[in-house]
């Protein structure tokens, strides 16, 4: 594509790209087409039930899955590979969804990457909702359960109460207006994954993307999400212990140097990142 400069009343704007080749874009609906390529990432162990529910609803229009087995002794890998024959497959090698979401994330080939449970918690049918605000501006997505239109199935009092706490004192900390820090179904462009340098390996993964991204100085948009009981089987999340771990997160990141801000774009969202 060649860049062509931008000028306005004589004065240059910067540099605007040209639409990329419409062979390059991918119908999402009849009113929404984009160029970029959409990764998704599913961190999974012993969740052979619950895979045909969550493969179910992603959308066929995604460009690649990635499945990071945690060492699964069920048919988790078997039955990814049945649903989605072209399914990308990594084998944890070490343990935790952080560090199970690094490795996917290292795996993933395309421009946007998305997160989301392998519990049916979350809904792929969400996932143009994420891509739509990327493709119109923001560098990262989060869901969230407290936006206008989202919610939850699943949230305790003790969760839900622990949540605010540590969300709020995020918000203090970093001038951030999250209303949600603590959950799993975020995507951002895959050129900010140097910036979010994920470094941990527990559920407090969720919370170290979103300070990091606000350390880097990327914009944040949150976007409604619903969240739903795990389908079969039973979490590994115990929240005392992981509370602890999120504000230890929270505490270490506080007391580090922010990360240098991201470089602005050299062209405008829609041109630059391919919507139509």
């Amino acid at each position: 594509m060649n860049p062509e400069t931008v000028r306005q009343n004589g004065k240059q704007l910067g540099m605007l790209r040209s639409m990329p080749p419409i062979e390059r874009f991918t119908p999402l609906t009849p009113h929404m087409a984009i160029s970029p390529t959409v990764s998704v990432v599913v961190p999974a162990m012993n969740e052979a039930e619950n895979l045909p529910h969550v493969f179910a609803t992603l959308p066929q229009w995604i460009d690649e899955i990635v499945l990071v087995d945690g060492n699964s002794v069920d048919d988790t890998v078997a039955v990814a590979k049945r649903l989605r024959p072209n399914v990308r497959i990594v084998t944890q090698r070490g343990k935790g969804k952080g560090d199970a979401l690094s490795a996917g994330f290292a795996a993933c080939t395309g421009d946007i990457i998305v997160m989301i449970d392998a519990d049916g918690s979350t809904d792929g049918r969400e996932i143009i909702q994420f891509v739509g605000a990327l493709v119109t501006g923001a560098d990262f997505v989060k869901g969230s359960r407290y936006a206008a239109g989202g919610g939850s199935d699943d949230l305790t009092f003790s969760r839900r109460a622990g949540n605010k706490v540590l969300t709020t004192l995020v918000n203090m900390i970093y001038g951030t207006r999250y209303s949600d820090l603590c959950y799993g179904y975020n995507a951002f462009w895959s050129r900010h994954l140097e910036a979010l340098d994920l470094d941990c390996e527990g559920f407090e993964v969720e919370t170290l993307m979103n300070i990091r991204a606000a350390k880097a100085g990327l914009r944040v948009h949150e976007v409604p999400s619903h969240e739903r009981c795990r389908i079969h089987g039973e979490s590994n999340l115990h929240v005392v212990r992981d509370g602890l771990r999120v504000l230890r997160t929270i505490i270490r990141e506080w007391h580090q140097q922010p990360a240098a801000p991201a470089p602005e774009p050299a062209a405008t969202p829609a041109a630059d990142q391919g919507a139509a």
